[in-house]
């Protein structure tokens, strides 16, 4: 069982988070435990690489000093797998809001699935989803949005190492990613969608891998305060 100290010191906890959790909350809610646990006011813990609420999957937090190594493991890369549904796209690219357009699938072979796939491994130039935690001015894109604002973003250099399609199951796609720091993959999902001349939006995400490290050996929540307490 781990000590104050060792959290102090410094650990890096893996965990798998849940659907509808934000990163923030997960944060908050392991901090907490620990502090309760400890019965100590406060200890640093941060995580490094956000999650959207609708994603699960690995998420690093570190405590204590091992803060300070938080911006190394964001620059590590991700692996993703998820899925994307053709013909239909939503303002947040993913199921955050309702579909606004439809578009014709019936040019849609696997075959040009898999093609076009391919266009996409490299490096590329993306736009971050106006329902992003990308600031402009100073203000978060997802608020800006949601008060009706529309405001130009710059495109962003970004790495796709592997761009792999798992299943095709009619208009619904698997797939999975590998790609650099700052990559959405809510982003890939609709401009994959442009590239077969319809529309795509992301349905599902899980994020799998960061650099090395795993989800299969990461925590659910309550698996982790049952660590934590010693169960």
């Amino acid at each position: 069982m781990k000590t104050l100290d060792d959290y102090q010191s410094g650990q890096i906890l893996l965990i798998d988070k849940p659907l509808n959790w934000t990163s923030f909350q997960v944060v908050n809610k392991i901090r907490w435990r620990i502090c309760k646990h400890f019965n100590i006011k406060k200890i640093k813990v941060g995580h490094a690489g956000t999650l959207d609420p609708l994603a699960t999957g690995l998420l690093i937090l570190c405590t204590g000093k091992m803060t300070k190594r938080i911006d190394e493991f964001q620059a590590q890369t991700k692996t993703y797998t998820g899925k994307i549904l053709l013909g239909s796209t939503t303002p947040s690219y993913d199921l955050e809001t309702a579909i606004d357009k439809t578009y014709p699938t019936a040019h849609i072979t696997p075959s040009l699935i898999k093609a076009t796939a391919k266009k996409f491994i490299g490096e590329i130039m993306q736009f971050p989803p106006m329902y992003s935690a990308v600031k402009k001015d100073g203000k978060r894109l997802y608020k800006m949005a949601r008060e009706g604002f529309k405001v130009e973003v710059k495109a962003r250099s970004v790495n796709v190492l592997e761009f792999e399609i798992l299943n095709i199951n009619e208009l619904e796609i698997e797939f999975k990613v590998v790609c650099s720091k700052g990559t959405y993959i809510r982003s890939l999902a609709h401009d994959f969608g442009k590239a077969l001349d319809s529309g795509a939006h992301l349905i599902a995400l899980r994020r799998t891998g960061i650099g090395d490290f795993n989800v299969n050996n990461a925590l659910s929540i309550d698996a982790f305060i049952e660590e934590l307490n010693g169960i």
